[in-house]
């Protein structure tokens, strides 16, 4: 059995290792997902080495907490939307 990896905020990882720490992290993630949004866009950001791309830890934990929504009491919160104020009087032309 492998120890578990050391992991700071400034440890580079490989795209596999990065989806694995995410997921134990909480933040369920494939290496497939980001894959995909290296290449559309989307996904945290990343240096290349070579061929290999090479995440920060500190930056992928960020983007994945960006995430997240506000805390909810139902599922019907998300349907709300903060009211915007109307114009007032007529529109000037």
């Amino acid at each position: 059995m492998a120890a578990p990896l050391q992991i700071d905020n400034d440890t580079l990882l490989r795209r596999r290792d990065l989806a694995q720490a995410l997921t134990d992290k909480g933040y369920p993630t494939a290496a497939a997902t980001l894959a995909t949004k290296a290449t559309r866009g989307g996904g945290p950001p990343y240096r290349m080495w070579g061929r290999i791309p090479l995440y920060r830890w500190g930056d992928a934990l960020a983007w994945a907490e960006r995430r997240l929504t506000e805390p909810r009491s139902s599922s019907s919160e998300a349907d709300i939307r903060p009211a915007t104020a109307e114009p007032q009087g007529p529109s000037p032309l």
